[in-house]
């Protein structure tokens, strides 16, 4: 590596632990059993024992709450459930006091149908925010496309006022933004710079590749009328978009940008991310977290398919593009549920051996509430627990309709609901997980909180928590581990998951067991183990052999 691809590739964010805040669900601090943000500002000191370079704050703005804060009403205000701009002034400097960023939510695709924007919008057709939005007449009796909401149902709503419809990618009440209006793309770039200027360290963007649309609507291609977000995410003028965006804002700060990308696929990721082009600096990529899920039953998935991505990823990397590794969100049901054993007394050493591969592949990581907690999916059993509405929405179009029987829904969704996620933070054994002191939180509490939670956590120096907080140690010890050439092992291997990680004269050796199993491994040849540096397990196996949900990390003698 030049001496001038190491300036280009050092950057802050790259370096980062960044840690995701679901406002609603981490504490309630007055009692009415939905989180704020003086809850969050409570645990500070918990995230700073973490390890905790970036707290990721999901939606904080004033919102109708149809989509649990993603359908926006006002950009320039705080959600009255989660406090005011004071406290969120107070977050940001407690977070920067500890030596921490802040990033926060953009959205900005769409809007909710309460804001001022669509209000006016939706009054005449020659209102003057009418093209803030997208209208268009119908076809024949019906909408004007075959376009379809990812939240059930048609993306288009007839609007009775004007006889013209609307486009929602999403729900009815997010109406998509016209990016093609150079009015609308000032006022966002303004709310930006508000943001920016009041100090937060960068955005995480919504489904920012879909701001552009195909201008003449047609129905969908054939082949994509199955995914449709391969077809929604890549807008004729996205990247456009996104350079003006970089020019008129983010290029005179410094942030960290990284862009929900769902539809974008590996090979088009540099597209987005190469530094030299000044787009973002990173995306979320979901082919690992959508490898557990198909439609809405759970899919059994392969360890070979895992590294599989991941190894493209890499190939389609390089020294101007960078990756990020994470494997849950708000958008998604628990790692350990999906991606370990949440069965006793597999819980803790697979959620471990998860915690200790997204600490040391290639690339930023991104850790969701409650992870390092190890807390599992919630006992789902009928629709009436969920608040989820893209399940209420799928149980009206699929269920109700005939095409599939409730029981199948409901097996699937007790397996990959995005509610899994979105319950509270079990944070003690008291009543609610010690989450609020209402008789109710907004959604309930996992009923194993009196055994998972971080009172007990902190308590334990073999923790899940613990385990974190030492591999983020270990990530900054070693750079290796954040600019490291990353090498496959074994990539056909069905329990074992090996890799190496080199930086000049050091390289690091990853051993993880994806299995219940005892396995041994078997090195290709030059590759030998050496000094052990962290491990998941209390005792520790020797030499190439792994214990079930075994994790090591080694430094590597090569021969």
């Amino acid at each position: 590596m030049s001496e001038n691809e190491e300036t280009i590739r050092r950057r802050w964010w790259k370096e980062a632990v960044v840690y995701q805040i679901y406002p609603r669900s981490f504490q309630d601090s007055n009692g009415d059993g939905i989180g704020d943000i003086p809850g969050i500002i409570s645990r500070l000191d918990y995230l700073k024992g973490l390890g905790v370079d970036v707290v990721w704050l999901s939606p904080h703005y004033d919102s109708p709450n149809a989509d649990n804060g993603y359908d926006i009403r006002d950009y320039r205000k705080v959600m009255a459930e989660f406090g005011t701009m004071e406290d969120f002034d107070a977050l940001l400097a407690g977070l920067k006091a500890r030596g921490m960023r802040l990033i926060i939510d953009l959205v900005v695709n769409h809007s909710s149908d309460e804001h001022v924007w669509f209000v006016e919008s939706r009054k005449s057709k020659d209102n003057p925010y009418r093209d803030y939005y997208i209208w268009r007449p119908g076809r024949g009796d019906g909408p004007p496309n075959d376009w379809r909401s990812y939240f059930s149902g048609s993306a288009w709503t007839l609007d009775p006022a004007t006889g013209e419809y609307y486009l929602h990618l999403f729900a009815e009440k997010q109406p998509d933004l016209n990016w093609e209006n150079d009015k609308l793309r000032a006022e966002v770039y303004d709310l930006m710079r508000f943001w920016l200027d009041k100090g937060v360290d960068g955005f995480r963007m919504d489904v920012i590749p879909m701001i552009s649309k195909e201008q003449t609507f047609p129905n969908y291609p054939p082949e994509h009328r199955e995914r449709t977000e391969y077809y929604h995410a890549v807008g004729p003028r996205m990247h456009e978009f996104l350079q003006e965006m970089n020019r008129e804002v983010l290029s005179k700060y410094d942030v960290m940008t990284v862009g929900e990308a769902f539809g974008v696929t590996p090979a088009q990721t540099p597209d987005l991310v190469d530094e030299r082009r000044g787009e973002l600096n990173m995306i979320f990529n979901f082919d690992a977290v959508l490898l557990c899920r198909a439609g809405h039953r759970y899919r059994q998935w392969a360890l070979p398919e895992l590294k599989a991505i991941y190894r493209r990823q890499e190939e389609n990397a390089g020294p101007y593009c960078w990756n990020t590794v994470f494997l849950s969100n708000h958008d998604n049901a628990r790692m350990v549920s999906s991606f370990g054993d949440d069965a006793e007394p597999w819980r803790v050493p697979s959620a471990k051996l998860l915690a200790t591969m997204l600490m040391t592949l290639h690339g930023t990581p991104f850790v969701y509430q409650g992870d390092e907690l190890a807390m599992t999916n919630y006992p789902f059993t009928s629709l009436e627990q969920y608040d989820d509405i893209a399940v209420r929405n799928a149980w009206k179009a699929d269920v109700v309709t005939g095409r599939v029987p409730a029981s199948e829904f409901l097996d699937g969704m007790a397996r990959t609901s995005r509610d899994h996620a979105r319950t509270p933070m079990q944070w003690s054994n008291a009543p609610n997980g010690g989450f609020t002191t209402a008789d109710k939180a907004w959604l309930t509490v996992n009923p194993n909180y009196p055994e998972i939670n971080a009172e007990t956590a902190l308590a334990d120096p073999g923790s899940v928590y613990h385990h974190y907080a030492k591999l983020a140690e270990l990530r900054r010890a070693h750079p290796a581990l954040v600019y490291g050439d990353y090498v496959d092992l074994a990539p056909e291997h069905l329990q074992l998951f090996a890799y190496t990680r080199t930086l000049g004269d050091e390289t690091l050796l990853v051993l993880l067991n994806f299995s219940r199993e005892t396995i041994e491994v078997d090195l290709p040849a030059g590759v030998e183990i050496g000094d052990r540096l962290i491990a998941n397990l209390a005792a520790p196996s020797e030499g190439t052999r792994l214990s079930g949900w075994e994790a090591r990390v080694h430094r590597c003698r090569r021969t």
